[in-house]
């Protein structure tokens, strides 16, 4: 691995702040100022900042997951309803949803034991995108557009405004893909039902740079390291994560 990117997994900090590290002849490896950004650690190398000894990064396991409608977004549910605990394959370590999906919503849900990568995703300050695809009940006015844009002030709060685009108009309801940095409980139905059109069916499709792609409900699937690369970029505006 990368002396940069060691680094920034390993928690020290982002990694563009690293690299200065790094530059500034602040880092060791095995007793020897490192100042070329692309060296590689060799394993069981002993590295250093400041002359703190920095520990490799923990292995962690990302889980993309298609929740189904239905199903709590827990490990486990004092009612006895099925939770997302049931899609994590066996032998898989310990790992706990990024966030919430409504009992009756479906769609993308990132499921993780990186406590560090999870907070920082959820965070407000990151505003990292999450996109719905929703029906909602009947037509859609250009005013209602409108409101969207510019936020709604919905029962318990005002929304900020979110990015929406109609994707479909039927007679009885409309078919719209909406993107908001909020995270409020159940806040697309919120803004919806305070604008006069109940959500009638909702999905998450992505998460950040996450997209659910093709993955059928009740399934779920590793993700890629660049994939893992792109949402630690997505949480670390400062940073640049690519390999």
């Amino acid at each position: 691995m990368r002396l940069n990117k060691y680094l920034a997994h390993a928690g020290v900090a982002s990694r563009r702040a690293v690299e200065e590290l790094i530059v500034r002849g602040r880092v060791r490896i095995d007793g020897k100022v490192v100042k070329e950004l692309g060296t590689i650690v060799p394993d069981g190398a002993e590295v250093e900042v400041d002359h703190k000894r920095v520990m490799p990064a923990k292995h962690f396991t990302y889980l993309l997951v298609h929740k189904p409608v239905a199903m709590m977004t827990t490990m486990r549910d004092p009612e006895g309803r099925r939770t997302v605990a049931e899609l994590v394959p066996k032998g898989t370590p310990r790992v706990v949803p990024v966030g919430r999906l409504d009992y009756d919503s479906s769609g993308l849900l990132l499921m993780t034991d990186d406590g560090d990568l999870a907070n920082r995703l959820l965070h407000p300050s990151y505003g990292v995108e999450k996109t719905y695809r929703a029906v909602v009940k009947g037509k859609l006015l250009q005013s209602d557009v409108k409101k969207i844009l510019e936020g709604v002030r919905t029962s318990d709060f005002r929304a900020a405004g979110a990015k929406l685009a109609v994707i479909a108009t039927r007679a009885y309801n409309t078919v719209v893909d909406i993107s908001l940095h909020e995270g409020r409980n159940r806040q697309v139905r919120k803004m919806f039902e305070a604008l006069g059109h109940p959500v009638l069916a909702l999905e998450r499709t992505s998460f950040g740079p996450l997209k659910m792609g093709t993955l059928p409900p009740g399934l779920s699937r590793v993700l890629t390291e660049r994939e893992v690369s792109a949402l630690r970029a997505a949480s670390d505006p400062g940073g640049d994560d690519e390999d």
